[in-house]
């Protein structure tokens, strides 16, 4: 493999897009962070940085009187993304195997399915799942949105997986099976071992990918029973019926937004190197 080195100029100029994207990735999160330190007269007022810094956006989210809101949908965002990330993963672990290894009639058919629900645009099936759930009793449940969820992360959790699984060599599991071992124990105690980066990945981008949905979670819920954050910010108020709650809703961002990026910079090197390692072609 041939190895180009780059010329001072060529190293400022990617220096100077990577200063500019980042800026640019950076500024909406650098805006609300400032919005959430924000009284009501500073939101008004049109200033970036606050006047007078205050904690009580977030004393309100937490303490005072969108206490019951917010940390109901918080707890609902918690509990609702990690059931639908594991299932999507132990079902897109079980699917990207059979689609990597095995060879049977349908085998494209399958990932193109899967690619082509991944892009299907959500908006379209809401109204009909929505009078769906509610005539066999799933609307504004736990389970009404954990269903939906696996229709949005399933799919690109299979096309990762079922490229990664494509990089590990066959020949392991023939040496398993001449060791005495039945393909499920070659699966489960030498494949899925090599696969744990890929297994991570499509983990994290299932996440994110439930953590983050409004649509779902706006219409197909009504109370606070099963109400994720995402939906949750849309019923905030303010103080009377004059005043937009931007400090709050954005507390409440922030706060949200905190376990994405703490997930990102503790399993940054996973992430990338089961986005690399899937990504080789044969």
């Amino acid at each position: 493999m041939i190895k180009t080195r780059l010329t001072p100029k060529q190293k400022g100029i990617w220096a100077l897009i990577a200063v500019v994207v980042f800026i640019y990735a950076l500024f909406p999160v650098v805006a609300i962070f400032a919005n959430s330190f924000k009284t009501p007269a500073d939101v008004g007022a049109g200033t970036f940085w606050p006047q007078n810094w205050t904690w009580q956006n977030y004393e309100m989210i937490f303490v005072g009187e969108a206490q019951t809101l917010f940390l109901s949908a918080l707890r609902n965002s918690i509990g609702i993304t990690l059931i639908s990330t594991v299932i999507a993963v132990v079902l897109a672990t079980l699917c990207a195997y059979a689609i990597a290894r095995l060879d049977f009639p349908g085998k494209r058919f399958i990932l193109f399915t899967a690619l082509a629900v991944s892009i299907f645009p959500v908006i379209s099936v809401v109204t009909p799942l929505f009078n769906l759930w509610r005539s066999i009793g799933l609307y504004d449940t736990w389970l009404g949105l954990i269903i939906p969820y696996l229709s949005l992360t399933l799919p690109i959790s299979i096309w990762t997986l079922s490229a990664f699984f494509k990089q590990i060599p066959w020949e392991l599991e023939q040496a398993a099976s001449i060791d005495g071992a039945t393909q499920w124990q070659a699966f489960r105690l030498v494949i899925v071992p090599l696969a744990a980066p890929g297994v991570f990945t499509a983990a994290i981008i299932a996440f994110f990918i439930a953590w983050n949905d409004f649509v779902y979670g706006i219409s197909l819920t009504s109370t606070e029973a099963a109400r994720p954050v995402p939906a949750a910010l849309a019923f905030f108020v303010g103080d009377s019926q004059f005043e937009q709650p931007t400090g709050a809703i954005s507390a409440a961002a922030i706060v949200v937004t905190i376990p994405v990026v703490i997930l990102v910079i503790l399993f940054q090197r996973q992430i990338v190197s089961g986005l690399t390692q899937g990504a080789v072609k044969d």
